[in-house]
């Protein structure tokens, strides 16, 4: 049945979805608005305005609520809902939203090499640019000397060479620069103390250019003192069937594939990590919820206002990596060695890693109104079995985004 056009263009006498007779702006069987958006421009418009401040003025007002301790916890426990976005539905915005940022603004450094055996000075600098080895010779007085700590050097870099693993071949790039520029310098040496010394007409022991004898190489796993191979040498778990052992042994051997690409590209691996950890927090919210249940299961509160109380602390704990972040990203932006800079820097960042513990111990303090010597040794043991668990959390995550980047 079609809808008149002279039905009242603000309320329509019936539902148009379920076709309920309407008594006011809402169908009290489906909830749908009695404004029909179609029926006018005006009305479209001031619908999409409408739901828009009507949710972010709620989100705001949640959130301005939230940073007083406890107390959005208390109100929604007490009834107060209406006012609030829900506690599931802030987390899911919230982590969201904190995770996106930080995959955005946070950066880690270079990743740090292994150091080289000492080169001829008796420095571990890998050679990045060749006049910047921190190769010398100069201290050789003579050309029989210069060529036996050339020798000498040539020999450890080429040893280290042979224990490299597969998933290291760009330290191995690096150990190959090393032993041309080891040789070139050498040779610079001897012309500056003897220009027709028989050994410059000989050719160099590893001709730059040539590629080097290839040698065994290692692994970065070992099995019965020989190096792991998912087919020759794999791992094996006796009390494990075959398909275990041979999915373990598949996951080592693809860890060992990623070293060379997490080392070249950080960023790939680290933004990939960050986005896992929502997922995480989505696990330990509940057990963190549990934790708190049998904290307080004097207190006869069922385990989802404990829920509510943990996705209410953690929304808060993502707001304040939220702001470590943003802060992080100005820091990066103003890049500057000023004095003056760094005080409010620091002290923002500070501030906010000193606050997050207390701002816990007063939310806990009062939601559940026990003595403070009470909460304090219960936030306390709270505290230090959820700091294991988000450690081993972290572990997994890092080593299951390593073995599948």
């Amino acid at each position: 049945m079609t809808p008149s056009h002279d039905a009242d263009a603000v309320h329509a006498s019936a539902c148009d979805n379920c076709r309920t007779p309407l008594q006011g702006g809402f169908c009290h069987v489906c909830g749908q608005n009695a404004h029909n958006p179609l029926r006018s421009f005006g009305h479209a418009v001031e619908e999409v305005f409408e739901s828009f401040w009507h949710l972010d003025g709620r989100i705001f007002r949640t959130l301005r609520t939230l940073l007083s301790p406890g107390k959005l916890a208390n109100a929604y426990l007490a009834g107060h809902r209406a006012p609030y976005v829900a506690p599931l539905r802030l987390f899911v915005i919230v982590s969201v939203l904190t995770f996106f940022v930080a995959r955005l603004t946070l950066h880690i450094g270079e990743v740090r090499l292994p150091e080289p055996p000492p080169t001829a000075d008796g420095q571990t600098n890998l050679v990045a640019k060749p006049d910047e080895s921190g190769i010398s010779f100069a201290r050789q007085a003579t050309v029989e000397a210069v060529i036996k700590e050339r020798d000498r050097t040539l020999e450890g870099l080429v040893a280290a060479r042979t224990t490299l693993p597969p998933g290291l071949g760009f330290v191995r790039e690096r150990m190959d620069q090393n032993i041309f520029a080891t040789q070139r310098l050498a040779r610079e040496r001897i012309i500056q103390l003897q220009p027709d010394h028989p050994a410059l007409a000989q050719p160099d022991p590893y001709p730059e250019g040539k590629p080097l004898p290839e040698v065994p190489q290692g692994s970065l796993i070992s099995i019965g003192d020989k190096p792991f191979d998912a087919q020759s040498n794999p791992v094996k778990i006796g009390w494990l069937p075959d398909f275990a052992n041979g999915w373990i042994n598949r996951k080592l051997a693809r860890a060992e594939q990623n070293m060379p690409r997490v080392a070249e590209d950080p960023e790939y691996f680290f933004t990939r990590l960050i986005g896992s950890v929502p997922s995480a927090l989505f696990v330990l919210v509940p057990v963190f919820a549990l934790l708190l249940k049998l904290a307080y299961i004097g207190t006869r509160r069922v385990y989802l206002e404990h829920l509510v109380v943990a996705l209410y602390s953690h929304a808060y704990l993502c707001l304040c990596i939220l702001a470590l972040c943003l802060t992080q990203a100005l820091g990066s932006v103003i890049a500057t060695d000023s004095f003056w800079w760094k005080i409010p820097y620091w002290t923002v960042l500070t501030a906010i890693l000193v606050w997050m513990p207390i701002y816990l111990l007063k939310m806990q303090q009062r939601v559940y109104r026990q003595h403070k010597i009470v909460t304090l040794i219960k936030f306390s043991v709270l505290g230090a079995l959820y700091f294991m668990m988000l450690l081993t959390a972290l572990i997994f995550l890092t080593l299951t985004t390593w073995v599948n980047a």
